[in-house]
C-alpha cells in the first residue's frame, strides 16, 4: 500500500531528527503503516528499554505510555503527538487510594498494571500487562497480593492463581472500551453465524466474556494466536486498532469485532497531523521527576526480567 503525502513527510522528518515510532496496536492503521515498532504495552516497554542509536522517541499511545518510555530512557527526549491522549484507566488509582492500602496490607507486595501513571508505578513493588499478570503473581510467591486498578483483569489472574489473595484497588477500575462489550451477546452471536470461528476475549474484558471466549488473550497475544491458528474466522473482544492491524497482516482471513464501534477515544487523539507537528516542533515532550521516575524504574525493570 503507498504512502500518502503526510506519512512520506513525517518519515522524512524521523529521519532527519533521528527519532524513533514507538506505536501502540490502538493506533490508526495510517500510523501503524509508518512505525518503526508496532505492538502491545510489554513489546513497546521492552523496545523502549532497547532504544539505543534514536535521539527521539515519538511514542503513538495514551500518557501513561509515553511515561514508561521516558522513565526507561532517561537520557532521551520522549514526546507524545496529542496531550489529550490520556488514559482514563490510569487516573483511576490516584495515589492516595494506593498509600492507604498499602497501610492496611503492609505485607503485601505491590503489582500494577502498567495502565497507572508515573507516581503510582513509583510505590509498586512491580508492574505488569495483560499477558504476564498471571505469571509474575504468581512468582513473587505471596499469600496475598496488592493489584490495580483494572478489576476484570484481576478477575483473570484470580482465576489463574487461586492460591493468592488479591486486594483490588480501586474497587472497581476499568476500561470503558472493554466493559462496553458486555458479556459477550455479540460476540455468541457471531458465533453462531460463523461456528468454526474462535472467539477472543481480552482480560479487561467482564469476567462473563472471558468465561465464554474460547481463549482470554493479551493484544500480542491475538497477534501471535492468528498466526498459530488454522481457524479463518476470529472474534475480536479488544479495540478496532488491533483488527485492523490483523486484517492488514493476515488477509485470507476474517477478523470481526466481538461489540462494534470498539474505539478508544484516547488512542484516536493521535493522528498524522499532531503527529507531524509534534516532529516537526518536538513538542509535548514527556517529563517524570526523577525521584518518581528511578522509583518506577525499578518496578518496571523488575517486571522485565521477571517476564
Amino acid at each position: 500500500m503507498g504512502l500518502n503525502e503526510l506519512q512520506r513527510s513525517i518519515l522524512e522528518l524521523k529521519e532527519e531528527k533521528n527519532a524513533v515510532l514507538l506505536v501502540h496496536n490502538y493506533q490508526v492503521p495510517e500510523i501503524q503503516d509508518i512505525a518503526d515498532y508496532l505492538g502491545d504495552s510489554l513489546q513497546l516497554c521492552r523496545l523502549a528499554q532497547r532504544v539505543e542509536d534514536a535521539e527521539l522517541i515519538v511514542f503513538c499511545g495514551v500518557d501513561f505510555m509515553a511515561e514508561t518510555a521516558a522513565i526507561l530512557n532517561p537520557d532521551k527526549k520522549v514526546i507524545i503527538p496529542s496531550q489529550k491522549a490520556l488514559c482514563p484507566m490510569a487516573a483511576m488509582l490516584p495515589i492516595d487510594i494506593l498509600r492507604k492500602a498499602k497501610d492496611r496490607h503492609p505485607e503485601a507486595p505491590v503489582v500494577l498494571y502498567v495502565n497507572t501513571l508515573a507516581e503510582a508505578k513509583a510505590e509498586a513493588t512491580v508492574i505488569c500487562t495483560s499477558s504476564n499478570a498471571d505469571r509474575i503473581v504468581a512468582r513473587l510467591g505471596a499469600d496475598k497480593v496488592i493489584f490495580g486498578p483494572d478489576r476484570n483483569l484481576a478477575y483473570y489472574v484470580e482465576r489463574r492463581v487461586p492460591d493468592v489473595e488479591l486486594v483490588v484497588v480501586p474497587d472497581d477500575g476499568y476500561c470503558s472500551v472493554h466493559r462496553l462489550m458486555g458479556s459477550g451477546d455479540e460476540a455468541m452471536e457471531l458465533k453462531r453465524l460463523h461456528p468454526g470461528a474462535e472467539v477472543w476475549a481480552h482480560p479487561e474484558c467482564e469476567p462473563e466474556f472471558q468465561d465464554r471466549a474460547d481463549y482470554v488473550l493479551s493484544t500480542g497475544g491475538m497477534a501471535r494466536r492468528a498466526v498459530e491458528s488454522d481457524a479463518t474466522v476470529f472474534i475480536v473482544g479488544t479495540e478496532q486498532g488491533l483488527i485492523d492491524r490483523l486484517r492488514r497482516e493476515h488477509p485470507h482471513k476474517t477478523f470481526l469485532p466481538a461489540k462494534r464501534d470498539s474505539e478508544c477515544a484516547a488512542m484516536k487523539r493521535v493522528d498524522l497531523e499532531n503527529l507531524y507537528e509534534a516532529l516537526l516542533k518536538e513538542q509535548h515532550e514527556v517529563t517524570v521527576p526523577k525521584d518518581i521516575a528511578d522509583k518506577a524504574r525499578g518496578a518496571i525493570e523488575r517486571m522485565l526480567q521477571m517476564s
